[in-house]
């Protein structure tokens, strides 16, 4: 019989030993690689009583940023929404009442503003989208829960307080060139 390609390779029918048979020493192989992992360090931590060192550009759970005077930067143009791959963020927008210039920077403010914990993938794009520095990932952890509804945050959770002194550090989240970016007055629309 001719073969049609020479492609094809002959398979040994080689003998296994005495050793090979029985498997005893590739269990004991097994064994000592078990053990040495046993008694090796630990990548697991306890984590109530232990907490794990993030990066300085760790992107948790969002905070809608307030100005110096205590008034809410955000004025629903919508680009954090536009900007999100996930479609997480809704708004609605609403006119600013007279009286209420001490609550809202601009005419236009969100009545309503919404992310979907469970749909943001923390990419950081509606802090880079945003014109006016309103929303920023922060160094904290979303916490868990068994049902849906609490993981759609609204303006009581996502909007930071009033008080100057409970108010979130976002200065390790900006790095070098950011803060050199902010500080040219070409860009100052921010302030």
């Amino acid at each position: 019989m001719k073969l049609l390609t020479t492609r094809s390779k002959v398979v040994s029918d080689k003998k296994m030993t005495f050793l090979e048979r029985i498997y005893i020493p590739a269990i004991l192989k097994g064994m000592y690689i078990t053990i040495r992992h046993f008694f090796g360090k630990k990548a697991t931590i306890s984590y109530p009583e232990q907490k794990r060192e993030f990066s300085q550009v760790y992107r948790g759970q969002h905070v809608l940023k307030r100005d110096d005077q205590g008034r809410e930067r955000c004025t629903a143009c919508g680009l954090c929404a536009v900007a999100c791959p996930a479609e997480a963020i809704t708004m609605i927008a609403a006119e600013r009442k007279p009286g209420e210039e001490h609550l809202y920077r601009e005419e236009k403010y969100a009545a309503v503003y919404e992310i979907n914990m469970l749909r943001c993938i923390f990419c950081g794009d509606c802090e880079e989208a945003c014109p006016k520095d309103a929303i920023f990932l922060t160094d904290r952890i979303v916490a868990s829960d068994y049902k849906r509804k609490p993981f759609i945050y609204g303006k009581d959770i996502l909007v930071e307080p009033v008080d100057p002194d409970k108010r979130i550090d976002i200065s390790a989240r900006q790095t070098e060139s950011v803060l050199k970016f902010k500080q040219d007055k070409r860009f100052a629309h921010n302030k």
